[in-house]
């Protein structure tokens, strides 16, 4: 799932988006693909503007439309038309420590806490409880469908462990396997960077816009951003070192993502650059010919929004479907049915 922070940025669509694209392009007759916008995700972070946030709902679903997910291949849905996954998350949390919630670092990340060490309980008491719990839900968005594969970026791979930890605890306290343990699908792109901020991942919150690549930004704003990048003053060889040449390691790990080469290959490509203006002008070009065409389709997917609806609504169905029959199995081995 992806949330609703309306139109996609560079990050999601390289670590999550066009893998998507990706499993629906080789997927076999008998595999199902669920995909969805993460809107009760959302809410951890205050949405008080509630025509704002339908709206940004909507871009996301247009958004991964735009990067080819094919609805007639996958169900795309919104997280919260189905009650069970806030159901299941309540049944989950009650097997779920609260030491192993003290040590996930999402939540400390967006409460300006400390990721290495443990929260202390002045800095717990501050922290709204979705927000502490809302990993749990993540993990309730992944058994609800018994998910067997979960695409994830690297800074997801912790949840999806906390989610094969509930699912054995929930199956040996029941003494039945309901859950199966899912399995991580690593984006094959490594996290990307703010462009001004290369210590910090590619955030649509960044106070610095110009460090955020937009799906849908026109190229001229993509050639402006990429020349603000930051990187450094070595430029008589161009070398992937994320510890001591972040900012130019950023820029490689964008192309390597986007063209699917390994590092070591755009690394030998960047070679024929003796300066940094030609070199970002290249990596310009490959993000721009990239996005052209999810930014055309994302203008034309938000221009037809009964298409949005259907769309919703079909993938809301069969992700019901499914949904129904694991609560009724829960339900049943929990003895309330």
């Amino acid at each position: 799932m992806v949330q609703p922070t309306g139109k996609f940025h560079l990050g999601n669509y390289l670590g999550a988006t066009r893998v998507w694209k990706d499993l629906c392009d080789i997927k076999q007759p008998g595999q199902r693909l669920i995909f969805g916008v993460a809107d009760l995700h959302a809410i951890t972070i205050p949405k008080p503007d509630a025509a704002q946030f339908k709206q940004l709902r909507r871009e996301a679903i247009a958004s991964i439309l735009a990067v080819g997910v094919d609805p007639a291949r996958a169900s795309i849905m919104y997280q919260s038309a189905i009650p069970a996954h806030s159901q299941l998350y309540w049944l989950l949390s009650t097997v779920a420590p609260m030491g192993y919630l003290n040590r996930m670092t999402q939540w400390k990340s967006k409460s300006n806490l400390r990721e290495d060490k443990d929260a202390t309980a002045k800095e717990l008491g501050e922290v709204k409880l979705g927000l502490f719990g809302y990993p749990v839900l993540q993990a309730a968005d992944i058994l609800l469908y018994k998910a067997t594969h979960v695409p994830v970026g690297d800074d997801q791979v912790q949840h999806l462990e906390l989610t094969r930890t509930l699912a054995e605890n929930f199956n040996k306290l029941y003494k039945k396997q309901v859950f199966p343990l899912p399995r991580t699908l690593l984006a094959p792109t490594k996290k990307i960077l703010s462009l001004t901020h290369d210590t910090k991942k590619m955030s649509k919150s960044d106070p610095n816009q110009d460090g955020v690549i937009y799906v849908n930004d026109p190229p001229e704003t993509i050639i402006r951003k990429i020349k603000k990048a930051r990187t450094d003053s070595i430029t008589d060889k161009f070398y992937y070192d994320p510890v001591h040449r972040p900012g130019l390691s950023n820029l490689i790990n964008i192309v390597s993502g986007i063209t699917k080469q390994p590092v070591h290959a755009v690394e030998q490509e960047l070679q024929k650059f003796d300066n940094y203006r030609d070199l970002k002008a290249h990596v310009s070009e490959v993000i721009i010919e990239e996005l052209r065409v999810p930014r055309e389709k994302f203008h034309q997917y938000m221009e037809d929004p009964q298409f949005l609806d259907d769309t919703v609504q079909q993938g809301t169905q069969r992700a019901s479907e499914i949904a129904a029959s694991t609560m009724k199995e829960t339900m049943q081995t929990m003895g309330f049915i």
